[in-house]
């Protein structure tokens, strides 16, 4: 009877939460059809349950050959495309991306992986090593190394899967940078789009509940069963809000459970009370 008592006042709680949330609202991508002449070729156009392809080349942080279909497979991924030469919005994005991932109880190289691949054709494996140790220093987690991977490309790869991700960028030859958007790509084990996250703020519980569902519910708990059962990603914000109707019924079931736990320990007392009179 504690138990189950326990697990209503638990999905109240729940619900309350879910309810909560539902009022912070996403921001919306940027528009795409009204950009300044140098931001021309800079977008974000979602390309969801599109498959990346896997036989695309790349040299990893050691400079070794590499093909993206050798991290696919067994987990879901974070897709974060960057250039190491930048100085500006990269590193915020990269920075953020590693303090948002240390919050969750989820590793990265256990439960799911992060690519980090540059799309600058000059940038090379001796910077990509550098940008690794800098961000696993931060990170701190043991087997991080073997899961977070820093890619250099030559122009047709980075071509191929820009595109394939709909990322938009452009260089300008004027102070040597590429103008680019600040999103994350979450990919399931195949390789599939599932989730892009905006801006330099990616909230630890849309990466979970992103990293959870792109696994196909193989990772996470009951708890987040649950939260997900009242939770939909919406595309357009790039977030997880809350669907007021479960919640509602969530509710519902929880309070009947609630009462109902309550009226069978009244009678319990009840039927005690008769017995010793």
């Amino acid at each position: 009877m504690n138990r189950s008592f326990n697990i209503a006042v638990m999905m109240l709680l729940l619900c309350g939460y879910c309810f909560a949330q539902r009022m912070s609202q996403g921001i919306m991508s940027p528009p795409a059809n009204v950009r300044p002449p140098g931001l021309a070729n800079v977008s974000i156009e979602q390309r969801l349950g599109e498959q990346v392809p896997g036989n695309l080349e790349f040299r990893d942080e050691s400079g070794k050959p590499v093909r993206l279909a050798d991290y696919l497979g067994s987990k879901p991924m974070i897709l974060n495309l960057v250039y190491f030469k930048c100085s500006m919005l990269c590193p915020e994005v990269l920075n953020s991306l590693e303090s948002s991932l240390r919050v969750l109880k989820f590793d990265v190289g256990k439960e799911f992986e992060v690519l980090t691949v540059s799309f600058d054709p000059g940038d090379t494996p001796e910077q990509a090593s550098e940008k690794k140790a800098e961000i696993l220093k931060r990170y701190k987690r043991a087997g991080a190394g073997q899961g977070w991977h820093f890619l250099t490309g030559q122009q047709s790869s980075i071509d191929a899967l820009t595109k394939a991700v709909g990322f938009g960028y452009q260089f300008n030859p004027q102070n040597q940078q590429f103008a680019h958007a600040a999103t994350i790509v979450v990919l399931t084990p195949e390789g599939r789009i599932s989730q892009y996250f905006y801006g330099v703020d990616f909230a630890p519980k849309d990466l979970r509940f992103s990293l959870i569902q792109s696994s196909g519910n193989k990772i996470g708990n009951v708890v987040d069963q649950v939260l997900l059962y009242c939770y939909h990603y919406d595309p357009a914000t790039g977030k997880y809000g809350a669907i007021i109707s479960r919640v509602l019924k969530i509710s519902g079931l929880a309070t009947m459970l609630v009462i109902g736990v309550l009226i069978t320990a009244l009678l319990r007392i009840g039927s005690n009370t008769k017995v010793q009179v």
